[in-house]
């Protein structure tokens, strides 16, 4: 998978920009508060029609205008396709070969993206719910199924969270929006063991190479549910469904849906010990890096394509070590994209020859 060409209308701070790329790598040079990032969050929020970087979809809308439009010209092996993003004050709209999608979810899993940069490395040692959202958006690409359970049941959640803050509880009501939460709690942990199984066995090997045989890493999800290696979808919506009922007076006392895929974690355990409170700054890197190269590799074995990387000024955290591995673990494995202040730190740990763009006041220029 590549993006052959990316147009930006009224976003951040380009007013009308077309860059045409290469399929290798491709760099972003320019001082801070230039527009590189921006650029970064363009292709990122093209892909999965949401920033890294705000909640608010209206931000990226240039100052005085209505809307922000992001088109790209995509290869998907043979295929030349192109694809388009219109964000408005009030909603998107998205549209894969001119065809405008009647939900975004048909539309997010089209373009495969792996995001590196710094507030990842807060992955280990950060909130659960930075974890979870790492689960979410990848996983989400890469299986549209998982991505449709997981609308429904956010709204599930929402909606049943709004009831336990009723006055009154109707029973026989809370057991159907119970049963039905259950069931995609159930295909979601489901999704979530599978992924989490592969994305260790690829993150595994590539942790003890960078530590030179001295780090083992394992990942553990974090649930209350008993986990045997015979689930089931259906056995696992069952059990959600036991600790529901077990905990239903808890949760009507509480106003609150207690449990769930939303409460959830995984963990990181380093030579058998949890990195969360164990790991060393150097480990931590190790395993934000681990993680995110794995992600490339089962990307590839899930969909047969590599997904774009985005390296947004993330080298600048690794030592000179890890982004020699981090540039020579990427050559030859898809499109890349890189943010920096300094292009002779990258050259020097790469062999191909990578396109570089000029980044000054939302303007882009090829360099040379």
């Amino acid at each position: 998978m590549k993006i052959k060409t990316l147009t930006l209308v009224h976003y951040r701070n380009y007013t009308k920009q077309l860059i045409e790329f290469s399929d290798g790598i491709n760099i972003f040079l320019g001082q801070n508060a230039q527009g590189k990032t921006n650029l970064m969050e363009a292709i990122y929020f093209l892909s999965l029609t949401k920033s890294h970087r705000t909640s608010h979809d209206k931000e990226v809308i240039q100052w005085e205008n209505d809307f922000a439009r992001l088109e790209a010209v995509l290869q998907k092996k043979e295929l030349i396709i192109p694809i388009s993003l219109i964000v408005h004050q009030k909603g998107k709209k998205a549209s894969i070969g001119h065809i405008e999608q009647k939900k975004l979810s048909h539309y997010i899993s089209y373009v495969n993206v792996v995001l590196f940069a710094p507030e990842d490395l807060s992955l280990i040692k950060g909130a659960p719910h930075l974890r979870r959202r790492f689960i979410d958006m990848e996983l989400g690409q890469m299986n549209t199924t998982y991505l449709a359970h997981l609308s429904e049941y956010k709204k599930i959640v929402k909606q049943r969270n709004s009831y336990l803050k009723g006055m009154q509880i109707d029973p026989i009501y809370f057991d159907v929006l119970t049963e039905e939460l259950a069931k995609h709690a159930g295909a979601l942990l489901y999704y979530r063991l599978q992924f989490i199984q592969k994305l260790e066995y690829y993150a595994f090997k590539i942790t003890e190479h960078i530590s030179m045989q001295q780090d083992k890493l394992s990942l553990v999800y974090d649930t209350p549910i008993s986990i045997i290696s015979e689930d089931t979808k259906e056995s696992l919506i069952e059990k959600y469904l036991v600790i529901y009922r077990k905990n239903k007076h808890k949760e009507i006392e509480q106003r609150l849906t207690l449990y769930g895929p939303h409460r959830e974690d995984f963990l990181m355990y380093i030579n058998g010990k949890n990195a969360q409170m164990y790991a060393s700054q150097g480990q931590q890197r190790t395993i934000a890096l681990s993680l995110k190269l794995a992600e490339i590799d089962l990307f590839k074995e899930i969909t047969g394509e590599y997904p774009i990387l985005l390296l947004d000024d993330v080298l600048s955290e690794l030592d000179d070590f890890r982004q020699t591995y981090l540039l020579k673990s990427i050559e030859n494995k898809g499109q890349t994209f890189i943010t920096t202040t300094n292009l002779a730190g990258i050259q020097k740990h790469i062999v191909q020859t990578p396109k570089v763009f000029n980044i000054e006041e939302g303007c882009v220029h090829v360099n040379g």
